[in-house]
């Protein structure tokens, strides 16, 4: 407890105004919590009943609680920190005016979309898949093909962690499973037309079990739509050929989820060539504490006079249950290789690649290497294509921190899928959840270390790919009080699955042709062409 004669916390007169927040525990292996649901709450204060919470931490300060029991179990309070008074509010009434240099981009399609909805099963150009929605995992897509040959059997995001580089009592505990503890799905948003997603949009109903186990509805909760998205392929011809480009297009699916202070967004996109990319966004408020202003704190910055933003991760687990050309499929580790300068390379100029077979789960426990351009070939074990090699696709993983937590901390048993880039794993119906089924307070080794025990074979069978993805966060001051999306994914890219370039076909675009305009360009109503 804080010393008999260290001064008050309170802030005047709105010491009722307080804000708790109930949080997982993770596990400590604190003998008043095994065994037992406990939560730990943290506490914010409020200047008004509009005031945003998260700007006025008290640091120090943390109840313990049995939820079964409903009873406070332990109470600490340590080090007696100013509670920072400054404002987090981000609201129009509080930042001023809006700018209005931004010109209006107004997205049209008039004859509709060119996707097709029956249901829940999408028809987009060569793509088809049905789109699902569940409280723990959110968006799920199922049996995704393209010209109706299978690539994913299914695909999600069942679980992501967000541990904390911090020592202070208030933190060093917080990893939080923000699907296993936290359901994403379940706190999905309702997305409004304009300012989640633009264009002519096609919504999916999301419906979760609320508390007492009644069914609840999340309106919007899915959101599809189309985007321009760039060149598609382009290339310009010194005779009468001349320039032929095309823009691609990419397909949409999409839903965001708010936890607590964090907002994030999944994003699958499907482009014309047959690539598939996910992409996680993250924003919100960053969680933070309090400290003596201009203080060090080699655990977190100070953002904001006396606001400390802790280090942390957030990092994702996919789950890709792939099925390329069918259920049959082999693993390998594609990496570029330098050939040493000699007989076999007299000019030094030459590198190669090596392809490493990943036979069984314990093989295919690997981490990524962009000193090697590492990637990983999902092949068909039966089917070829017209030069004779496998069918198959790549998985591109994007730069990534592993968990950064000592390999003896309980953070690393308990998220032991985030040390790894890669697991591989034999098809189990039951093996869904790459920290556990249970994660709330459990001590660790559930879920992939659980699955991938027994070493089974994957060479030639039903795989399934678990890839973690995601983002290592040093706060700034420019992430307070709202942080801007920061960005993090993969992509799954045909190798070898189609014969040729599928998109030699797409037509030029619509806005090719017209008069000029006033800067000169090439636009709406420019004598433009887009190939000739």
């Amino acid at each position: 407890m804080a010393g008999r004669d260290a001064p008050p916390r309170s802030r005047g007169p709105h010491r009722a105004a307080a804000f708790c927040s109930p949080l997982a525990p993770g596990f400590v292996g604190r003998a008043n919590e095994v065994g037992r649901r406990v939560i730990r709450s943290l506490t914010f204060l409020r200047d008004s009943e509009d005031d945003i919470p998260w700007a006025h931490p008290v640091e120090g300060l943390i109840v313990h609680i049995d939820l079964v029991t409903n009873e406070v179990i332990g109470i600490e309070d340590k080090g007696d920190v100013p509670v920072p008074a400054g404002s987090g509010k981000y609201t129009p009434d509080a930042v001023g005016p809006a700018r209005e240099t931004l010109k209006p981009i107004e997205i049209v399609q008039p004859q509709g979309p060119s996707f097709h909805v029956d249901g829940h099963q999408v028809q987009w150009e060569n793509w088809s898949l049905r789109v699902d929605f569940n409280a723990r995992e959110g968006l799920v897509l199922h049996d995704v093909r393209f010209d109706d040959r299978p690539v994913l059997a299914r695909a999600s995001v069942p679980e992501m962690v967000v541990p904390y580089g911090d020592t202070s009592n208030t933190r060093f505990w917080i990893s939080y499973f923000d699907a296993g503890e936290y359901l994403l799905g379940k706190n999905a948003n309702h997305l409004e037309l304009g300012c989640d997603c633009l264009g002519v949009i096609r919504y999916f109903d999301g419906y979760v079990a609320d508390d007492h186990g009644h069914a609840v509805q999340i309106p919007n909760v899915v959101c599809m739509h189309e985007e321009d998205y760039g060149i598609l392929w382009k290339h310009t011809e010194p005779s009468v050929v001349g320039s032929h480009v095309r823009r691609s297009r990419r397909l949409v699916v999409s839903y965001f989820s708010t936890i607590g202070n964090y907002d994030y967004g999944f994003y699958w996109y499907f482009y014309l060539d047959g690539s598939i990319q996910l992409e996680a966004k993250a924003t919100g408020i960053v969680f933070v504490g309090a400290g003596i202003p201009g203080s060090e704190n080699p655990h977190g910055p100070e953002i904001a006079p006396g606001v400390f933003a802790p280090v942390h991760q957030h990092l994702f687990s996919a789950r890709l249950d792939v099925a390329i050309d069918g259920e049959d499929n082999r693993l390998l580790e594609i990496d570029a290789k330098r050939m040493p300068m000699g007989e076999g390379n007299p000019f030094g100029n030459a590198f190669t690649w090596t392809a490493t077979p990943l036979r069984t789960e314990h093989e295919a426990q690997r981490e990524a290497d962009t000193t090697v351009a590492r990637v990983w070939e999902v092949q068909s074990a039966s089917k070829t294509n017209y030069v004779g090699k496998p069918t198959a696709y790549h998985l591109i993983p994007q730069p990534t921190a592993l968990l950064m937590a000592d390999p003896a901390s309980t953070v690393a048993a308990r998220a032991a899928f985030a040390t790894k880039h890669l697991w591989g794993t034999a098809y189990d119906r039951d093996e869904r959840w790459p920290g556990g089924r249970y994660p709330n307070g459990h001590q660790g080794g559930a879920g992939l270390p659980a699955y991938t025990a027994d070493d089974r074979s994957i060479d030639g069978e039903d795989l399934v790919l678990w890839h973690t993805f995601g983002l290592t966060h040093i706060p700034r001051p420019e992430d307070w009080p709202i942080m801007p999306v920061d960005y993090a994914g993969f992509w799954f890219k045909p190798y070898g699955f189609l014969d040729v370039n599928p998109a030699m076909n797409v037509p030029e675009s619509s806005q090719a042709h017209a008069v000029g305009n006033a800067d000169g360009g090439c636009g709406m109503g420019d004598a433009c062409t887009c190939g000739h």
